[in-house]
């Protein structure tokens, strides 16, 4: 397993995590709770590969991933209680998947020789989709609707990662950097209250 396996391993937790951390907040039963879990987890990837044309999807040939996911929701439900401060836990969760998914999108962009404004829009969708499909299971808007910075993000992290990537710095290294890149820009938008500006017409 190579740091990128390694990587994706770790995002699939983080989205998990927070995927089941909604669904119990919304009271869910379990079943909902793994729902959630797996669509958070798995939702933008398994679009990209539809897109892409990458049959079967990653986790139907890989089902360490089914595997992991179940693991984490068992983990998230009984140390439910142990999880304070509930709403932050989600977002620190849901902020370090961001990160990483953005990443894996984009890499698998550049593998497949797409143009870079394709490899940012898969890294972005990877790394955003699955909340999309979580809020929208769990009756909320979804956040990436919403005015707070979060595509915004994983598109500025992809396009570094592509910079980086040009300048043939060491892979491990450019994933490193841009992930904690697109998990700083995020940390520093909600601490400081940074948003995109939002449009409306008067009736």
């Amino acid at each position: 397993m190579n740091f990128f396996d390694v990587l994706d391993l770790l995002g699939t937790i983080a989205f998990a995590t927070s995927g089941a951390l909604t669904a119990i907040n919304k009271k869910f039963d379990p079943f909902g709770v793994f729902i959630v879990a797996f669509v958070t987890a798995l939702g933008g990837g398994t679009l990209r590969d539809v897109l892409i044309g990458r049959a079967p999807v990653g986790w139907m040939l890989e089902t360490y991933y089914v595997y992991t996911i179940l693991a984490t929701v068992v983990i998230t439900i009984i140390f439910r209680k142990q999880i304070k401060f509930l709403t932050k836990s989600m977002f620190l969760f849901d902020t370090i998947g961001l990160g990483i998914f953005t990443i894996i999108g984009t890499q698998l962009g550049v593998e497949s020789h797409f143009n870079p404004i394709i490899s940012i829009a898969l890294g972005t969708m990877t790394a955003a989709f699955g909340g999309v499909i979580r809020d929208i299971l769990c009756n909320q808007i979804p956040v990436i609707f919403r005015k707070e910075i979060y595509a915004t993000a994983a598109i500025i992290g992809s396009i570094t990662f592509l910079i980086l990537n040009m300048f043939k710095l060491d892979i491990n290294i450019n994933y490193a950097i841009t992930t904690s890149i697109v998990i700083i820009i995020r940390l520093i938008a909600v601490r400081f209250h940074l948003s995109l500006p939002t449009f409306y017409t008067k009736n």
